[in-house]
């Protein structure tokens, strides 16, 4: 079995990262740049990240393991040439995306991708507000067709690196839009501000991580509006900066939800695998809801990106 030993991208990154949280918080905190940041949210966030790490170091290591066990499988070996790793980023890209639009309408993997959108505030410490429970959502099998293909776990694990840091730069109020090609090629701040806000328009939408192309190819990406500034948060904000609690809330209600007593078990497996806000009953919120609300109550915005035609229809 190929052993091959690549740098730790994000690991090599850290010091950018302290470095630029440090200087938007003095450029927000000076009011030179646009922004907020709250300790207590900030402090929270850091503490996140720092246990991702660290599951990482522990866990990590499991999903690595199961994709080399599945390398012996694959139909070619792909080697090591610049356009293999070229070839891993952009298709790790695209894995990337399906894995974020399912992490929104899948319960199961929400409850570990929730965490992320905790903050009402939007600054470079959000973007290491990261999850500790990724590992038991099992979405480390959508790597597994590249490696298949013939793309070696760490080729994957090396480029998806790069991914991770440019999403670390784009959690910023600091910077508005970009070059248009910028802005129509790469996900911004202002694409990725969409993503986090709780606005109706803007909820489900904007899932690239690296390259929006892929949202505008699949119907996903909704623009910023300057008279609809993005809020953030999630909808039923948690009103907490307890680590514990940000790490593990979803998973502790759903779980709760799922073997609330009187259920079919049909209405179990579906607080699991539906999306965010679907109850039996039908007296939770989902998105979809959500956006049909808001089309109600503002006709005119009908059929508006990520708003439906009518209340009731898909957005589109």
């Amino acid at each position: 079995m190929d052993d091959y030993n690549f740098p730790q991208v994000t690991q090599l990154a850290i010091p950018f990262f302290v470095a630029a949280i440090l200087i938007e918080l003095w450029l927000v905190r000076t009011g030179r740049a646009k922004g907020a940041f709250e300790t207590r949210d900030t402090l929270a966030s850091l503490m996140m990240g720092t246990g991702n790490v660290v599951a990482g170091l522990l866990l990590g290591v499991v999903s690595y393991w199961a994709l080399l066990w599945l390398w012996q499988f694959r139909a070619f070996n792909l080697g090591l040439s610049v356009w293999v790793f070229l070839a891993a980023f952009l298709l790790d890209d695209l894995r990337y995306y399906v894995y974020h639009r399912i992490a929104h309408r899948v319960r199961w993997v929400w409850a570990e991708h929730v965490n992320h959108h905790s903050s009402q505030h939007y600054n470079l410490s959000t973007a290491l507000r990261q999850s500790w429970t990724g590992l038991f959502t099992f979405m480390f099998v959508l790597q597994a067709p590249l490696v298949l293909l013939g793309f070696h776990p760490a080729v994957i694990a090396f480029t998806f690196g790069f991914n991770l840091v440019w999403q670390f730069w784009i959690h910023t109020e600091t910077i508005g839009k970009m070059w248009g090609w910028f802005e129509f090629v790469f996900n911004t701040p202002s694409h990725h501000r969409v993503h986090h806000a709780t606005n109706p328009r803007y909820l489900d939408a904007n899932y690239a991580g690296t390259l929006i192309i892929w949202d505008r190819m699949f119907g996903t990406f909704v623009e910023e509006l300057e008279e609809d500034r993005p809020r953030y948060g999630i909808v039923k904000n948690l009103g907490t900066f307890n680590p514990l609690k940000v790490a593990f809330h979803e998973w502790i209600g759903m779980f709760r939800d799922a073997f609330a007593p009187g259920l079919s078990i049909g209405d179990r497996i579906n607080y699991l695998i539906k999306p965010p806000g679907w109850s039996h009953d039908g007296s939770r919120d989902t998105s979809e809801n959500l956006k049909a609300a808001y089309v109600r109550r503002n006709p005119s915005e009908a059929g508006k990106p990520g708003l439906p035609m009518a209340a009731g229809e898909p957005a589109e």
